[in-house]
């Protein structure tokens, strides 16, 4: 058995959605060996930040938060697929050659996963593709940069997602993970309430 951890490190100089200011994580030391016994760390962080899951409230006036997940949809079969060879978005019709089935929860590995820092043009999930793997049934969809999306007015891409309670996996790093079948462990982090949540994904191949 191999674990491969797809997660990305957060620290302060890590890659945030559009290097953002407001997105970058803070780590602020409350005690230290000058002035307690301990060491202790507070940490201010977005929930889009690094790896993370996207609940249907990110996107969705009154839709479901993080109290209404099953863990089953984050300890589950995946296939991971190469679409390296895009340069600009992933279309129904390169889905189309996949062979993906219902109940499937898809990772797509593209040229994202090389980039160390935010590309402004990442490679997305263009809207209506978003509707056929909602159509075809699948569970879960990751993707190896912030957004699923890029420059949708409407969000459609998420939205056709997150109406059938897909999950959105994003922020996941694909770089060394070769096409295939693998268990994948992303749960999220236990927070009441929530439109999102950060996660240690990992690929288990056997």
């Amino acid at each position: 058995m191999k674990i491969h951890d797809i997660s990305m490190t957060i620290s302060e100089d890590m890659p945030v959605y559009k290097n953002l200011d407001k997105k970058k994580p803070k780590f602020i030391n409350v005690d230290n060996y000058e002035n307690a016994s301990h060491y202790e760390t507070n940490l201010e962080i977005n929930l889009h930040t690094g790896t993370h899951v996207d609940f249907p409230l990110h996107m969705i006036e009154n839709g479901s938060t993080s109290d209404s997940e099953r863990l089953s949809n984050y300890i589950t079969q995946a296939s991971v697929y190469d679409l390296t060879h895009l340069n600009e978005c992933i279309k129904k019709e390169d889905i189309d050659r996949l062979g993906i089935k219902k109940g499937d929860f898809v990772l797509f590995k593209t040229k994202n996963s090389f980039d160390d820092a935010f590309n402004f043009e990442f490679v997305y999930v263009e809207k209506i593709a978003a509707k056929y793997l909602s159509e075809l049934g699948v569970i879960g969809v990751g993707i190896d940069t912030l957004g699923i999306e890029r420059a949708q007015k409407n969000h459609e891409t998420h939205k056709y997602l997150l109406e059938k309670d897909i999950v959105i996996l994003e922020g996941i790093r694909l770089k060394d993970i070769k096409p295939g079948n693998y268990q994948l462990i992303a749960l999220p982090i236990k927070i009441k309430s929530v439109e999102a949540s950060f996660c240690r994904a990992v690929l288990i191949e056997s």
